[in-house]
């Protein structure tokens, strides 16, 4: 402030008081000038109230008030200052406003006159504001501003205020070293070094930092190592450079030297105001990102960090940095970053160095990729229709700016428009024939809407838009003109790949049946080709080939001519078989159903004969009378005699053949002008359409009558007529398969065979053939692939339902009776049907009949119910039930069927199992889903269980694979569970289940299933550790044992044996844990178990075969002597090569039909291909071969040949071996024996427990008679583990019978088996001989034979 006579002095005051009295104040600042004189001063209040500000409390009780005083003589300041200094606060309020107290009066700035110019600075502990600092001129700088700061002092009072502020608390962070070593007990806070530095260094930086304006406190924080630098935090106000060295200096003084503190060491870091800003705020990939730092400090040395990289950012072609002055007051850094990516993301420092003060502001940033939501494929039709496509933004930004582009073979522009609140843009196009031509038909643009940011970030996405245009299409061209029985195709050809439907259908509109066309797509187009493999003249017209793409049509037509012709199968011959006299002569006939006129000729051999033409009434028969003598003079002969029928368009087709016998005169017995002439045991079939049979209320018209000549006369084997209303349905089904509009047929010949069914049941019960005619038409029409209606499924049932009835049952045993698989051809064609049921009345559908019951449910999405559904029929007091978890059933698709269909009487028509066990008088239910199953799948079946026939109730299938497709029961994936009136069956696949009782497979409660288990067990523990002790033997003993060539191959055998036998214990005790505890059996890991425990077992019996040969070889050809080598080259063929061979072979022939293992057990098959015997048989062939190779040899050794003198050590390991095998070999052959009686029904529970303890411990056998019993092993173990004491009484004796009591030739059980042989002596028995487990038991005991 400026006065033209005086100068003057200026100070402004602040003032700061408290009141009860709630007060409006106006914030905006009034100014009131005052000019005191010298009298004038004591006593003035203040006049001009500058700025009042409201605390943040509800009642404003506290009050900031700037007083600005100014006189002339500079003088009056220090007085002023004193008595204000001499004030006691707070100061209570006059009489008048005794609520007001004054709390503190600061003289805050001072103007002085500089010349011609008044300087106004601020005193300590105050600056001037930032804006004051921007928008007035300053003055030269004071020793005592802040660090960086220019903004001390103004050229002049700012006339509207503020004035100098209080400067606020900061804390500085500072750290100084000493140059002492570090010592890791200044980590340590609670230790008596890290108080004592911290107690010393505090006094002297308290000392030191007490020179600050606005000093609080200052503490030690922490130490770390570097010699030892101490961190500390100082409370104050920002200090200027020079005081902050002043009091750097004072803290070197004063802090003991024996700390050796580095004076230039000292560095500050200060939190400031530092504005710190980001640009854009959203940041995207590929935009260009401004960031600036802001800091009231005046100096350029701005660094800029990333974090995550741990390295100064440095200018380059994406990072730019660079600073500047604003107003000689402000440093401004800025950093661009251009093109951003990802990795470019993370926290970001900027940091000012000034002297020893460090100014740091960091922020993080994200960036984010631009994502374009789209469609990214569309086909478009060139009919000139509106098509639009469109983009979206993952974020609703606004967009710069939406660009289209496109790139493909053809152009065809667009219209955009972009909504910029939805951040969507969309265009728009029209195509027409001319933009894309056929040429261009299924060629794809590629459409790109590219996102434009104001920064420059780009994110675009592509969409392949396919144009086609109307399809081309291109029929065969040669005309299509067949008879009836010859197949024809038509292919048509389209120049456009993409379509949405292509089909074929007739002029009349019916869409031909799928079944009957193909369809393919290629590159540059597609095609459809429709194949009749037999044509009728149903096919007769013209056909339609249409490709749609939306609502788009493309049709080519084709006329095709069907000539008409009968069809094979359609032609009656007569007879089918015939004996005539070698002189003697008969007619031949064949007859057609229709009244087209045809040449038709009768060829026998290679000649040929005109027919004569005979009419009755619909059917048509050409004749021809065959002379014996004018064909041949070779007699007896067989000739075959056909017809050959030709239509107009010169197509022909043959009959079936007639079989014609020419006998001589004499060898004919039987004579009938019906059936014909014949000699003894002569079988002839014949049509029943040409036999008069008496006493048929219809003619029969369909199926074979059998004659067999007994004696003189022809005698009825078999009939199989089909009376004329069912032979007319099967007829009409044979045509209805061949028909294109196959699926428009069905439903309503179904409802026509329920109907005739049940009007000619009694003709059903009264003859097989009529029977076996109802199932045929049910199995023919069950491979028509057509989705079946709850309204035929009806139908189906009540035809079902006519022929299970009960009066028919003996009719079908005849059918069984014939070796026929009606009833399992039956139960096909209803599992068919119902896996192609699609029910629309519901959810839940259910039939109910007599002698069929259905329930059916769809399974919708979301969380299906479970499926529970029983069925009881009161007439045969039988129920059952089925019952689904909800946890399978979401392994299901959504909408599949679930079909259950129960029968009381199947039970006893279809065939009982291959073993004979007897069917249990339960239901069949079979059960099917609609779609495939995937997952894995277990259902639960419960049946009434009536026991009448006693025994073990168990769960089966009807296993259509079985029997060479015929069907059988199978018990694979089932197990049962028996609940007083309830057998539970839980399987793991779906089919046709009911239950079997075995009346000789033990009780799983019984006490001989768990003593054979017991048994099997126990005596499998003491196998495996004797064999495993054998090895251990065989290892600690072989260099004392194998000194001559026959000891060791003996020995190899041994080891060989035991080892082979361990594995093959093992693995057997792996399959029969997974059969006792009722586990899925794993497909895969069964025929792996099954396979090695073939193999392994085999091994055992071939290796003792060797063990045999050897001896014999060694003893029979004495002057020969084969080499170590070639000795164990060929036992190991033979021990594991032949064993290999013929488990590979047995895997090979039977695994491709799966029928490799048992259903129930991971062993060798034997109900179907009796792949058992390829263990059985080999075992037995080796049994004999040893037992003679043992007669052989002992009669050799105890009458030896002239010359025949082995040296004394070969001879006694030959009677080793000799007596070996003489006593294990009966074993083998005696437990084999047990084994055989086990497998015939009603067998002794005895064989069962002697043959599971024989087999059990056969490694037992092992240790004691082909290891332990070998002298040279007992004098080699005693040897080795003998005591001082036994080894003194060893050296003593001269036999090592005083030495071995137990297995010494004077132990009773020894020279038990040297009796045996009628010798004594020092001859220790030694075997290596085993046996191998035959795998087969009733439990899972040791034995598998049964």
């Amino acid at each position: 402030m400026k006065y033209p006579r005086r100068a003057t002095l200026c100070f402004v005051i602040l003032v700061m008081y408290s009141s009860r009295v709630t007060m409006t104040l106006d914030l905006e600042s009034i100014v009131h000038p005052l000019n005191l004189r010298e009298h004038e001063l004591e006593g003035e209040e203040p006049l001009r109230q500058k700025r009042a500000v409201a605390t943040s409390h509800p009642a404003a009780k506290e009050y900031t008030v700037d007083i600005e005083i100014s006189f002339e003589n500079a003088s009056f300041l220090e007085p002023i200052r004193a008595y204000l200094n001499s004030l006691s606060f707070p100061i209570q309020g006059n009489d008048t406003d005794q609520a007001a107290n004054i709390l503190s009066i600061e003289v805050t700035t001072v103007c002085r006159p500089t010349g011609n110019e008044i300087w106004c600075s601020c005193e300590t502990g105050y600056r001037w504001p930032q804006e004051q600092c921007l928008h007035n001129l300053t003055c030269q700088e004071h020793d005592n501003s802040p660090a960086g700061h220019r903004c001390n002092c103004l050229k002049g009072l700012p006339p509207k205020g503020p004035f100098c502020q209080l400067q606020k608390d900061i804390t500085l962070r500072m750290s100084v070293r000493l140059n002492v070593g570090f010592q890791e007990d200044l980590r340590n806070t609670s230790s008596a070094l890290y108080r004592s530095y911290k107690t010393d260094l505090e006094r002297a930086f308290w000392k030191g930092y007490s020179i600050l304006p606005g000093f609080k406190l200052v503490t030690v924080t922490g130490f770390r190592p570097g010699s030892v630098v101490v961190k500390y935090e100082i409370r104050t106000t920002t200090p200027s450079p020079g005081l902050l060295h002043r009091a750097n200096e004072l803290v070197t003084q004063n802090v003991n030297q024996t700390y050796k503190m580095d004076y230039t060491s000292f560095q500050a870091a200060t939190s400031n105001e530092t504005k710190f800003s980001v640009e854009p705020e959203i940041i995207f990939e590929g935009d260009t990102v401004t960031l600036v730092c802001e800091n009231d400090v005046l100096f350029s040395n701005v660094s800029w960090h990333h974090v995550g990289r741990h390295s100064d950012i440095q200018n380059s072609s994406r990072f730019w940095v660079y600073t500047t002055v604003l107003n000689n007051m402000t440093s401004v850094s800025r950093l661009i970053v251009h093109n951003i990516t990802q990795g470019d993301a993370g926290e970001y420092i900027c940091k000012l160095t000034v002297d020893i003060f460090e100014y740091e502001s960091r922020k993080k940033i994200k960036v984010i990729p631009i994502r374009i939501l789209a469609n990214q494929e569309m086909k478009v039709t060139c009919d000139n229709s509106p098509v639009s496509l469109n983009c979206c933004s993952e974020i609703n930004v606004n967009w710069s700016k939406v660009e289209w582009k496109q790139e493909g073979e053809i152009t065809i522009p667009g219209n955009s428009d972009t909504d910029s609140d939805s951040s969507c843009s969309r265009y728009t196009l029209k195509a027409d024939g001319s933009q894309c031509p056929s040429g261009s038909a299924g060629r794809t643009v590629v459409y790109t809407c590219e996102f434009i940011s104001a920064h420059g970030a780009r994110g675009s996405k592509n969409i392949e838009v396919t144009f086609t245009s109307m399809a081309n299409l291109t029929i065969t061209s040669d005309p299509i003109s067949v008879s009836e029985g010859q197949n024809f195709s038509i292919k048509c050809i389209s120049d456009v790949s993409n379509y949405d439907e292509v089909y074929w259908k007739t002029s009349a509109g019916i869409k031909i049946y799928e079944r009957f066309y193909t369809t393919r797509r290629y590159p540059d187009g597609a095609e459809s080709v429709l194949t009749v493999k037999t044509s009728t003249r149903e096919w007769n017209g013209t056909y339609h080939c249409v490709f749609r793409y939306r609502n788009s049509y493309s049709i080519a037509t084709k006329d095709v001519i069907i000539h008409p012709l009968p069809l094979e199968q359609n032609i009656m011959v007569d007879p089918l078989e015939a004996s005539v006299p070698c002189t003697g002569s008969h007619h031949f006939k064949c007859c057609i159903e229709e009244g087209e006129d045809y040449r038709v000729t009768f060829q026998v051999d290679s000649r040929s004969f005109p027919a004569e033409k005979e009419v009755n009434g619909k059917q048509v028969c050409y004749k021809f009378n065959f002379m014996a003598s004018s064909i041949t003079s070779w007699c007896p002969k067989h000739v075959d005699v056909f017809c050959h029928f030709t239509n107009a368009a010169n197509s022909s087709v043959r009959s079936p053949s007639m079989k014609l016998n020419l006998v001589p005169g004499e060898n004919i017995t039987c004579q009938d002008p019906i059936i014909g002439v014949g000699e003894p045991g002569k079988v002839i079939p014949k049509l029943c359409r040409f036999l008069h049979l008496p006493g048929s209320p219809a003619s029969p018209v369909g199926g074979i009558m059998t004659y067999k000549c007994v004696g003189s006369q022809w005698e009825v084997t078999r009939r199989d007529c089909i009376s004329a209303p069912i032979n007319s349905l099967l007829q009409l089904a044979k045509a209805l398969s061949r028909s294109p509009s196959q699926d428009k047929k069905l439903p309503a010949y179904l409802k026509d065979l329920s109907l005739s069914t049940d009007k000619v049941a009694h003709e059903v019960s009264s003859s097989p053939g009529n029977l076996g005619a109802i199932i045929s038409i049910l199995d023919l029409l069950s491979t028509v692939p057509i989705q079946v209606t709850s309204e035929m499924m009806k139908n189906i049932l009540s035809t079902v339902n006519v022929i299970l009835n009960k009066p028919i049952l003996s009719t079908w045993k005849v059918l069984q009776q014939q070796q026929t698989n009606h009833s399992s051809q039956l139960l096909d064609s209803v599992e068919r049907f119902s896996r192609a049921l699609r029910s629309q009345d519901g959810p839940i559908l259910s039939i109910s009949n007599t002698n069929v019951q259905m329930r059916s449910m769809v399974i919708k999405s979301g969380s299906p119910k479970s499926y529970n559904q029983t069925f009881v029929f009161s007439d045969s007091d039988l129920w059952g039930n089925v019952a689904i978890d909800e946890c399978h059933l979401e392994n299901l698709q959504p909408d599949s069927s679930i079909v259950t269909v129960a029968f009381p009487t199947l039970k006893t028509v279809l065939a009982q199992d291959a073993q004979g066990k007897n069917f249990a008088d339960s239901l069949v239910m079979t059960i099917t889903v609609s779609h495939k199953i995937t997952m894995p799948f277990r259902i639960s079946v419960t049946f009434k269980n009536n026991n009448s026939l006693g025994g073990k109730p168990q769960c089966v299938f009807w296993n259509f694979s079985l029997a060479n497709h015929t069907g059988g029961w199978d018990s694979s994936g089932c197990y049962t569970k028996v609940d007083g009136d309830r057998v539970i069956c839980s399987c793991d696949h779906l089919t046709s289940f009911s239950i079997l009782m075995s009346p000789d497979s033990p009780d799983p409660d019984s006490l001989l299933k768990i003593l054979l288990d017991i048994i099997s067990y126990i005596g499998l523990c003491f196998s495996i550790l004797s064999l495993a002790a054998c090895l251990v033997v065989e290892a600690v003993v072989w260099k004392s044992v194998t000194k001559n060539r026959t000891s060791y191959m003996r020995h190899i055998c041994i080891v060989n044996i035991a080892a082979s036998l361990l594995v093959a214990d093992i693995w057997f005790i792996v399959a029969s844990t997974i059969r006792d505890h009722h586990y899925v059996l794993n497909e895969t890991a069964c025929v792996a178990a099954t396979f090695f425990i073939h193999f392994f077992y085999l091994s055992v019996f071939f290796w003792m075969l060797t063990l045999g040969l050897m001896l014999f070889y060694r003893l029979v050809f004495i002057l020969h002597d084969a080499s170590k080598s070639i000795q164990k080259a060929i036992a190991f063929s033979l021990g594991y090569g032949c064993p290999l061979v013929i488990s590979v072979i047995t895997v090979g022939a039977t695994q491709p039909q799966e029928v490799y293992t048992r259903k129930n057990a991971c062993w060798l098959n034997w109900e179907d291909t009796k792949a058992l015997l390829a263990f059985v048989i080999p075992a037995l062939i080796i049994v004999v071969v040893n037992v003679t190779i043992t007669v052989v040899v002992i009669t050799k050794i105890l009458r030896p040949s002239i010359g025949d003198k082995p040296n004394k050590q070969e001879k006694n390991s030959l009677f080793q071996i000799t007596k070996s095998i003489g006593v294990l070999t009966p074993l083998l052959g005696l437990t084999w024996g047990f084994g055989l009686a086990t497998v015939f029904q009603g067998s002794n529970a005895v064989f069962h427990i002697v043959f599971t303890l024989l087999n059990a411990f056969q490694g037992l056998f092992i240790l004691l008679f082909g290891c332990l019993w070998d002298q040279k092993v007992q004098e080699a173990l005693l040897k080795k583990f003998s005591l001082s004491r036994w080894s003194s009484q060893h050296s003593k004796s001269t036999s090592l019978a005083s030495s071995t009591p137990v297995f010494s030739m004077s132990s009773p059980i020894s020279r038990r088996f040297n009796n045996l042989f009628g010798k004594t002596g020092t001859y220790n028995v030694s075997t290596p001989e085993t046996t191998s487990s035959s795998m087969e038991n009733t439990s899972s005991a040791y034995s598998l034979l049964n």
